[in-house]
């Protein structure tokens, strides 16, 4: 669980890394899953933004009691699993991230994540690891934000640089099993991994069901036919549909 001290950071900074670690077995296994997946599908050895279309396994480790619970602490109890994507970044030839805001991304109404980043390596700056701005959520607001279609980006559309200072950022560095939690609003991204290591990084995206998954409205966020944002299943994870209007139906 997470710390009265962590929940603060969490609000306060919009990031937050708990103590808790994935155990070794766990992390085996995804790392295998990892494996399949891209013997599978080459085309997703550096990133796969839909994990679950493609291996449902990865549920497992979304149900993982130990994550609801600091979830729960930070959106409350009533939670939705709407995604779970890999950035795999391997050595030399994983790809930068640009500085972002998720939110921008997605069909959700009104706008609510909670993101779990579970580092699969480790992860530093040397091969890429997260970086944030501390405090970039707090007015809970999109900034400008500018389609880059440049080789080499995992993300096309780009925070425009006069929105924040990067001298500001600081580096989320993780040992593997370890995990961070960020909110939908903060502003992020990832350097290129030009290192001799992979730096394998999956997520899992949880909602209040206090908001909507909008389907109906996800053709317009699609500006990438890899997101399928439209065919994405909503999980229902604990307690119940407080909107009673988020579509839970198997849609892969």
């Amino acid at each position: 669980m997470l710390t009265d001290s962590q929940i603060i950071q969490y609000r306060s900074d919009g990031f937050v890394t708990p103590d808790y670690r994935v155990p070794d077995s766990v992390l085996a296994d995804i790392r295998d899953a990892h494996s399949r997946l891209v013997t599978r599908h080459p085309e997703f050895s550096d990133y796969c933004s839909a994990l679950l279309a493609y291996d449902t396994w990865y549920l497992t480790v979304a149900r993982i009691p130990e994550i609801l619970d600091m979830v729960a602490q930070v959106i409350g109890d009533n939670i939705a699993l709407w995604n779970c994507s890999f950035f795999a970044k391997p050595a030399k030839v994983g790809t930068k991230t640009p500085w972002h805001q998720d939110g921008e991304y997605w069909p959700i109404e009104p706008l609510a994540t909670c993101t779990v980043w579970i580092a699969i390596d480790a992860s530093t700056p040397e091969n890429g690891c997260l970086r944030v701005i501390p405090g970039s959520h707090r007015e809970q607001r999109l900034a400008k934000h500018s389609q880059n279609d440049a080789e080499g980006l995992a993300l096309n559309l780009e925070l425009d640089h006069s929105e924040f200072r990067e001298a500001d950022a600081q580096d989320i560095v993780l040992e593997p099993g370890q995990v961070s939690l960020h909110d939908v609003y903060l502003y992020h991204g990832s350097e290129a991994n030009h290192s001799d290591r992979p730096r394998r990084g999956m997520t899992l995206r949880y909602m209040p069901t206090t908001s909507v998954y909008r389907h109906d409205q996800a053709t317009r966020f699609q500006r990438d036919g890899r997101l399928v944002m439209s065919q994405r299943t909503v999980y229902l994870m604990r307690g119940v549909d407080q909107t009673q209007q988020n579509d839970f139906r198997v849609r892969y």
